[in-house]
């Protein structure tokens, strides 16, 4: 969620059979207008609920969700579809993480971009490079999260 490039990721993982499916919040969400009206809290929310339904989730299943702002929304909507006490906030980790990080590195690899390979270790590095993989190329911009306000730093939107 966080990079320059692209969309954002929603992934769902079942821990018990490493089933995963994810969908794709286009980075138009993270741009203007879209970005202003937080419209991408609600894409969030409806691609969460298609993918649980997707999976057939059990009624005995618990659901733990991500704390990023990016579900804010989706967070209460789960609890009161399922139930709060079912709905576990978490940090993300492991499988469920991995799953999205590579679905994320797939998707910006497609655009024809190389991330770096310790990019989480150097996420400032990572950015600049992604910054300066944009600017080689204008037509690019429609590829980046344009909506952040500090963006304005580095180019022109």
């Amino acid at each position: 969620m966080g990079d320059l490039l692209f969309g954002a990721i929603v992934g769902a993982h079942r821990k018990e059979t490493d089933e995963f499916h994810y969908d794709v919040i286009p980075v138009a969400y993270f741009q203007s207008p879209d970005f202003r009206r937080k419209l991408y809290l609600k894409k969030a929310t409806e691609l969460t609920l298609r993918l649980l339904d997707e999976m057939k989730l059990g009624s005995d299943e618990d659901i733990e969700i991500c704390r990023s702002f990016l579900f804010d929304e989706t967070r209460p909507r789960l609890a009161e579809q399922f139930g709060k006490e079912r709905v576990k906030v978490s940090v993300i980790s492991g499988k469920a993480q991995d799953n999205v990080e590579t679905a994320y590195l797939d998707e910006i690899r497609n655009l024809g971009y190389s991330p770096l390979e310790d990019r989480d270790e150097k996420r400032a590095r990572s950015f600049f490079h992604m910054l300066r993989w944009l600017k080689s190329d204008p037509n690019r911009l429609k590829f980046a999260k344009t909506g952040w306000p500090r963006l304005r730093r580095y180019i022109r939107v």
